[in-house]
């Protein structure tokens, strides 16, 4: 009754604050924008079986026509994005999207709520700080934009785990306590990385404090083996970056620099600071004052803590500073939460070791509010379930409530206008209508080409399209294929980016010999909403289209040959090792060895010419290998020297070169880019023989 009491509640907040209250309110998303049209493209893969873990990341409908390989880009929580794709088959994308995040509140609250228990508290506080846990504001405010930092029902397992392996006395191989310990680590394995290293830190200084305390081999047996397989799951779950990614030397499809781990670690006042759209005008005011006053944010507002977690955070504060001046050991919850606090802030362990050792990745450090949410909530609950211990029931019951009551109040930010809820209903039955149009009007298979031409992922698009906007289309199909989603900075796609200059007529011509059926344009992408375009398509005959309702998406019809030609690569793509180029210098140098690839659709080899006019900064020998072989070494100094390879043979596949300096770089001025070995003045690729029309996928 206790439990589904909880679980009642937790929905009947969630539905309020999203509106949920009818079948047809469920069949729409809680945003439509943004990342969230990633979260939910991701989904939509994984209910077409394109994103099995150890098999390659394959989206078959995107990145027309080879594909869209993902397996340079790690997506955690796999298992949870397959369980939303099967339910997708039985009540829709949008509700299946809808449905995991109630899923993420409930997961959150019993998973407190248990941890709460076996720590002994009584259960109407467990009750209350399962539900403020639940709407932790650093979570619950994400989203769908946010969808795997949602899920939060790993952390206080997790943290129980640890404590269990740290100071346990009776857990043992058979326990319920191993069972924890390795359930809670298999999950942190296969969902979000950030939980995982937070959580990995934790278990080091918990084996390490068992190692130099008690020594009991049980504890430290399961410590090691809850380690191990957390490991394991993550390996498994993200196989594909090791196993089939194609181009391991391309460039990194997300950008991390150490700035960013300085501009998104966790800034402790904001720990403090509500946020602007706070529901309380009162609490909101500094939240606003902030956004005035602050001139570097990341993630604004994410780690607030709210009412009930800042006076636990007080709380545990003073009861350190006590225990440190009585010299009594501090409390668990002080000692994790200390350290985290050190390694996650400005200044702290994450910085030190993005500058000195180049760990960039994990660049959101502010995400670790979400463990100091969970610890400060669990210390907060177990002071005031001793505190009233004598208390009559009644009345620790209202207290708890109340706690819980104004808490949630605090954490849920304001519901969105009723506009703006419109305003997506009305896109996402657009989009459908369009999509049905659109599938009643070309056979199962046919491609689409979509422009401006986007890379994937995180781009800058032009004028007022958003990122992953070109997933609407996908989202409302299911037989249709699309040229978005190709993984940018790849030999397999370029040959889409040397076709977003080209006038209309060779654009579609091509378009027509690559076998693609339409072409879909986004007018906000285009500053003069695609009027020139579309009047030059009409010019050349190509009036048969569709435009959905708002009209920004418009769809134009072709002319594919029956015989399509697999496209080729006008030039050569960048790997690692370059500098990127600034628009007033022709040369694009390389900081050291660097790496270059194009790809070959075909399923035979091809025969191209390969030019490179390279210069150096100073003399020096400069080899060429493809595919670890070196096939040219030529002398190069300030003056141009021309590399050439006539009749080259290229293998199906993507093909791998390897530009190597014999001797070390040089600096040549002050500020960034300037570490340079060799630079590359121009370069020409040309097609001697290629087989003839092509057909199938890669």
């Amino acid at each position: 009754m206790r439990v589904a009491s909880l679980l009642l509640v937790t929905a009947l907040v969630w539905a309020w604050h999203y509106r949920m209250w009818t079948p047809a309110a469920w069949q729409v998303p809680t945003d439509y924008v943004g990342d969230a049209h990633e979260m939910l493209a991701r989904i939509k893969a994984a209910s077409e079986g394109d994103t099995f873990p150890l098999s390659p990341q394959v989206i078959e409908r995107l990145g027309a026509p080879f594909g869209a390989h993902w397996n340079g880009y790690p997506t955690p929580d796999k298992m949870l994005m397959l369980l939303l794709g099967g339910l997708t088959h039985v009540i829709g994308l949008f509700a299946a999207a809808n449905a995991g995040l109630l899923l993420a509140q409930w997961g959150a609250a019993l998973a407190f709520y248990f941890t709460a228990r076996w720590l002994r508290v009584r259960w109407e506080w467990a009750w209350a700080g399962a539900l403020l846990y639940a709407y932790t504001y650093h979570t619950f405010h994400r989203g769908l934009a946010h969808f795997s930092f949602v899920f939060t029902w790993t952390v206080p397992l997790g943290l129980l785990a640890v404590w269990l392996v740290a100071q346990s006395r009776r857990l043992e191989w058979r326990s319920r306590g191993a069972v924890v310990c390795l359930g809670a680590a298999v999950a942190l394995g296969v969902s979000s990385p950030y939980n995982l290293l937070f959580w990995g830190q934790l278990l080091v200084w918990a084996l390490l404090a068992q190692w130099f305390g008690s020594r009991r081999r049980a504890n430290l047996e399961i410590g090691f083996a809850a380690g191990a397989a957390a490991v394991a799951a993550f390996l498994v779950t993200n196989a594909e970056v090791w196993i089939h990614v194609q181009e391991p030397e391309g460039l990194p499809l997300l950008a991390r620099n150490y700035g960013g781990t300085e501009r998104y670690a966790l800034k402790p006042l904001e720990l403090f600071i509500p946020p602007q759209y706070h529901p309380w005008d009162v609490l909101a005011y500094f939240g606003d004052r902030y956004n005035r006053w602050s001139d570097w944010r990341g993630e604004d507002y994410m780690p607030y803590l709210g009412l009930a977690g800042i006076a636990g955070l007080v709380w545990l504060a003073l009861a350190a500073a006590r225990s440190l001046l009585r010299r009594r050991p501090l409390p668990g919850q002080a000692l994790a939460a200390g350290w985290l606090t050190a390694y996650a802030s400005v200044g702290g362990l994450t910085n030190v070791l993005a500058f000195f050792a180049g760990f960039q990745i994990f660049r959101a450090t502010n995400r670790v509010a979400i463990f100091l949410s969970a610890l400060v909530l669990i210390f907060l609950m177990v002071r005031l379930s001793r505190f009233t211990a004598g208390w009559k029931p009644r009345w620790r019951v209202a207290t708890a409530l109340g706690l819980a009551a104004i808490g949630v109040l605090d954490q849920v930010p304001r519901r969105w206008p009723e506009a703006v809820y419109e305003r997506v209903r009305a896109d996402v039955e657009s989009d459908r209508q369009l999509g049905r149009e659109l599938e009643a009007a070309l056979p199962p298979g046919a491609m689409i080409f979509q422009i401006p031409v986007l890379g994937f992922p995180e781009v800058l698009p032009p004028h007022r399209l958003v990122d992953y906007e070109h997933f609407r289309p996908y989202l409302a199909t299911s037989t249709l294929r699309f040229s978005y989603g190709a993984a940018k900075f790849r030999s397999r796609s370029r040959w889409q980016r040397d076709l977003e200059n080209l006038a209309v007529e060779p654009l579609v011509r091509r378009l027509e010999s690559y076998g693609f059926a339409a072409l879909y344009l986004n007018r906000k992408g285009y500053e003069d909403r695609a009027e020139r375009m579309l009047a030059e398509l009409a010019a050349l005959g190509y009036t048969r289209r569709l435009q959905s309702r708002g009209g920004y998406q418009i769809v134009v019809f072709l002319n594919p040959t029956t015989q399509p030609k697999r496209p080729l690569g006008r030039v050569l793509t960048f790997g690692r090792g370059w500098h990127p180029r600034p628009p007033s210098d022709p040369i694009r140098w390389a900081s050291g060895d660097a790496a270059i690839s194009y790809f070959n659709p075909h399923r035979t080899p091809i025969t191209v010419d390969l030019r490179l006019e390279l210069t150096a900064v100073s003399p020096r020998s400069v080899t060429l290998r493809h595919g670890g072989r070196p096939v040219k070494t030529v002398a190069v100094a300030e003056q141009p020297a021309e590399l050439r390879l006539p009749e080259l043979q290229l293998v199906p596949g993507v093909n791998h070169f390897t530009l190597e300096s014999s001797e070390p770089a040089v600096r040549t001025g002050e500020g960034r880019y300037r570490l340079r070995t060799f630079g590359l003045r121009d370069s020409a690729i040309r097609t001697v023989a290629e087989p003839g029309a092509d057909r199938g996928r890669e």
